[in-house]
């Protein structure tokens, strides 16, 4: 792709978060996870200049690592420029905020370039500053997110509406991921796992949300024994008697989510826990989407639909566009 001259060098950029993991686990001691991609994003905005040094959000370093690798990755090392972040996904609960930050960041560096990141050569490059979500990549992907190597294209997923509910705490996911004895665990787990995979990866090609929830149920089931979260089963009963598909939850974050037909009010449904489960502390109405980072640049017309029907990130200002 021809690239744009200096003073055209702006791009921008969305990638969303994911409510915990449809599945995680291992494979034969491969490290592999199921996103679970919903309408929440992060939004990065890459300014150029043809100095060197790049500045950006203190806070979110790996953003910035992210802009720094794609400029070398693309053949502009020399470049600088300026990353503009603003994300409203928490942090630090299992929902892929650095994956979406890294994303999005990346993405709109390649398209400040006039160039474009192939879906692999962005999940190699996120891969490298962190274990990376598999939101980065189109439709539902399974990944190897810790090494990159494995990424399997599973479909486009049935619709759904998703309550998600925060435990409280919060998870690093680099020290998670480094904990003594993480791959035995995961090895004692392989059986339900595998179990796990094959129920959601029959109800993503089949858009079968009741075999989806139960291959998510399943897993979340089987990483209590990893990372427990108090109340998963308590909150699996209560949606099951009020017709909910299943759990899922952030397998190395402090997020659940109750999965529900999408044609659900999930405003009624949140009132009707709130009363059941009064300790439970903040809450999101979401909606299970296809993942992919967007490149949204100065097309105000499509940052305008993409913002308003997901409906939030609604009210954002851009600079420079």
């Amino acid at each position: 792709m021809a690239r744009v001259t200096p003073l055209e060098r702006k791009g921008a950029a969305v990638c969303p978060a994911s409510c915990g993991e449809l599945v995680q686990g291992t494979w034969n001691g491969v490290n592999f996870l199921v996103p679970c991609p919903v309408d929440l994003y992060s939004l990065a905005v890459v300014k150029l200049r043809p100095s060197p040094g790049l500045t950006g959000p203190a806070d979110r370093p790996k953003a910035l690592e992210a802009v720094r690798r794609t400029l070398s990755f693309l053949g502009s090392p020399e470049l600088g420029g300026e990353l503009w972040l603003d994300s409203r996904i928490p942090r630090g609960k299992g929902m892929a905020s650095s994956t979406a930050d890294i994303g999005a960041a990346a993405s709109a560096a390649a398209a400040a370039l006039g160039m474009y990141l192939r879906p692999r050569d962005l999940a190699f490059l996120a891969v490298g500053i962190e274990p990376t979500d598999g939101t980065l990549l189109p439709g539902i992907t399974l990944v190897d997110h810790v090494r990159g190597y494995w990424q399997l294209p599973l479909g486009q997923g049935p619709e759904a509406g998703i309550l998600a509910l925060d435990l409280g705490g919060q998870v690093d996911t680099l020290e998670f991921n480094a904990q003594p004895g993480l791959a035995e665990k995961n090895e004692a787990n392989e059986a339900l796992t595998r179990r796990a995979f094959l129920l959601v990866r029959r109800g993503i090609q089949e858009k079968n949300l009741g075999l989806l929830g139960q291959g998510t149920t399943l897993s979340a089931e089987a990483n209590q024994s990893i990372l427990f979260k108090p109340l998963l089963s308590e909150l699996r009963d209560w949606s099951r008697r009020r017709g909910g598909a299943g759990i899922v939850a952030a397998h190395s974050g402090t997020v659940l989510g109750l999965l529900y037909q999408p044609e659900r009010n999930l405003e009624k449904e949140e009132e009707s826990l709130r009363r059941a489960f009064p300790a439970v502390g903040c809450s999101w109405h979401m909606r299970f989407i296809q993942g992919g980072v967007k490149v949204v640049n100065n097309n105000a017309a499509a940052w305008r639909e993409l913002t308003v029907s997901q409906g939030k990130v609604r009210g954002l200002g851009v600079p420079g566009f």
